[in-house]
């Protein structure tokens, strides 16, 4: 497994020097493609094997969350071909006009992403007109065994106090609605406005037990012992036990987020068949292992699971088993007033 840690300075050098397109002006060229992705949620090296094998140029973009993307994407200052984001958010766009649809059926890899998760895209994109899982997984609680007494198996080891100043919340939204929902007894996509102020006084009276709300950093604040717990990605707890084999990781048994981030072609994109090419080159086995083993979050390519090492496989933050995941819920679009409200008791909470 590469050591990122080491290789930062050299991926950050090979992004902006070769792939990003930093100025608000995109190229009128035909071989262009402007991709707006997560933050190292790629291998850099993909991007230039793509650029030798076909020609075209990629200028690539990179945003820290949902919310945070699609702001940069609906201003306009950056026109964007293709983007990757989570499922509810990839809901939002198709929602709002914003995506072509794509013939998966004339490309030639297609056939490597499991009808599993196209069948769970469905909740988000009836008909699998237009997304392309990329990346699955879960949220849960990455610990440490040394400093955590009895298995970690509910939500309520965050909230029991009995670890104040050492939890780490995620610095999103809805993932730490979802935390507090799912503690509750109430669905993660919930609109009632009852159950989501409930869930909203429940993390403030827990604020005092927060030692910060991050996003990246959360993994390596627990992987430092700087931190106890933290609500993670599932991909960042399995890194995270590679650094630190003290750390293990927990999908509470009241349920959590099964997410699914997926690429869409924008509304924007003027040449859909090198989109496609794009598209079908991420589900080529070689590329997707590439890019596995980059981020090590779960894949939907069944060719380079079943090619998995045995020890990688059987490990729940890769593959969760299905009881793990039966509590789970796939995060769906909310209606403008919901939303309104989420993000009112957000600001209250974070503003404490």
């Amino acid at each position: 497994m590469k050591n990122k840690i080491m290789a930062t300075a050299l991926i950050l050098c090979i992004i902006c020097c070769t792939f990003t397109g930093c100025s608000s002006q995109r190229s009128n060229g035909d071989n262009v493609l402007t991709v707006f992705n997560y933050s190292e949620y790629l291998d850099p090296q993909m991007l230039s094997k793509f650029t030798k094998e076909t020609g075209i140029e990629i200028k690539y973009e990179e945003a820290t969350t949902p919310e945070e993307m699609y702001t940069k994407y609906t201003s306009g200052a950056i026109s964007y071909d293709l983007l990757c984001t989570s499922d509810y958010m990839v809901n939002r766009l198709i929602d709002e006009g914003q995506c072509q649809s794509v013939d998966f059926s004339s490309m030639e890899n297609f056939g490597n992403i499991d009808p599993k998760f196209m069948a769970e895209s469905e909740s988000f994109d009836p008909g699998n007109k237009y997304s392309l899982p990329y990346f699955w997984g879960t949220v849960g609680i990455l610990y440490n065994t040394k400093k955590v007494s009895a298995p970690v198996d509910s939500w309520n080891v965050l909230f029991d106090g009995q670890y104040s100043g050492q939890i780490i919340m995620q610095d999103s939204m809805r993932d730490s609605f979802m935390v507090a929902l799912k503690y509750l007894g109430y669905s993660l996509n919930t609109t009632d406005k009852n159950q989501i102020e409930e869930a909203a006084e429940l993390l403030k009276a827990q604020k005092k037990d927060v030692e910060s709300y991050l996003v990246d950093e959360a993994r390596d604040e627990v992987v430092a012992e700087n931190a106890v717990m933290a609500v993670v990605y599932s991909g960042e707890a399995y890194l995270g036990n590679q650094y630190n084999p003290d750390l293990q990781y927990a999908i509470p048994k009241e349920g959590s987020n099964l997410w699914i981030d997926s690429w869409v072609v924008t509304k924007n994109c003027k040449n859909m068949e090198n989109a496609q090419k794009f598209l079908d080159f991420l589900c080529r086995e070689d590329v997707a292992e590439a890019n596995f083993e980059y981020i090590y979050y779960s894949t939907p390519n069944k060719t380079v699971v079943d090619n998995m090492d045995e020890e990688i496989k059987s490990n729940v933050a890769v593959v969760p088993t299905e009881e793990s995941i039966d509590h789970c819920e796939v995060y769906q679009t909310l209606d403008n007033e919901t939303l309104e409200l989420y993000n009112t008791l957000w600001k209250e909470l974070k503003s404490e």
